[in-house]
Parts: C-alpha cells; sequence; structure tokens
C-alpha cells in the first residue's frame, strides 16, 4: 500500500503561484509515475502532469508553460509548480501514484488539496 498526502493549496490572486506537494509513503517500490490530476465542480476530473520514474514529464495543454512537476526522491515528494494561475486553474487537485509489482498494476490517490484562483 502507497499513501499520498498532498498539500500547499490554498487561496491565490490570479497570476500567482503556489506550489503543491505530494508525500508518498509506505510500500513505495515499484511506482513508475506519480502526477497531479484536478477535479473542478462539475467537471470531471483531468490530468494536469505527470513524472515518470525516469525523469520523463508530460503536462496537459491548459497548464504547458505554467506549471512544472519536479520530485524530491530524497524526500519521496513530488510537487507541482504553479505560475500564473488563472480563475479556470482552480480545483481540488490530487496526487497519483502508478506502482507495478511483478504483472500487477496499482494505482493509488491522496485526498485532494483545494487551490482557489480568485481575486
Amino acid at each position: 500500500q502507497v499513501q499520498l498526502v498532498e498539500s500547499g493549496g490554498g487561496l491565490v490572486q490570479p497570476g500567482g503561484s503556489l506550489r503543491l506537494s505530494c508525500v508518498a509513503s509506505g510500500s513505495i517500490s515499484g511506482i513508475s509515475s506519480m502526477g497531479w490530476y484536478r477535479q473542478a465542480p462539475g467537471k470531471q476530473r483531468e490530468l494536469v502532469a505527470t513524472l515518470t520514474s525516469g525523469g520523463s514529464t508530460s503536462y496537459s495543454d491548459s497548464v504547458k508553460g505554467r506549471f512544472t512537476i519536479s520530485r524530491d526522491s530524497a524526500k519521496n515528494t513530488v510537487y507541482l509548480q504553479m505560475s500564473s494561475l488563472k480563475p479556470e486553474d482552480a480545483a481540488v487537485y490530487y496526487c497519483h501514484a502508478d506502482q507495478v509489482l511483478g504483472f500487477k498494476e496499482y494505482d493509488y490517490w491522496g485526498q485532494g488539496t483545494q487551490v482557489t484562483v480568485s481575486s
């Protein structure tokens, strides 16, 4: 089992920045990728950014150039640096992890952290 705990959400003005953190704990070996998703009220959860164990990153078009995903392996932590925030970025942000153990794949979710973008 992998536990994911997010932090760093809050209220920010349009154009501002926030950094989200996600700490992974438990049986973390075999994690192949981690990422961030978000879900706004009345909308489906959508992928924001991913980071593979090999260091490859990907971003949704809506955040490309504004958000950066990174990790600190020593701290088992993945970050999402969000800049130039827009009102449409407001959502609950969830950390996600994919884990491969043998022939089985598991995925895990954090509890979410709220990001509000408003003046």
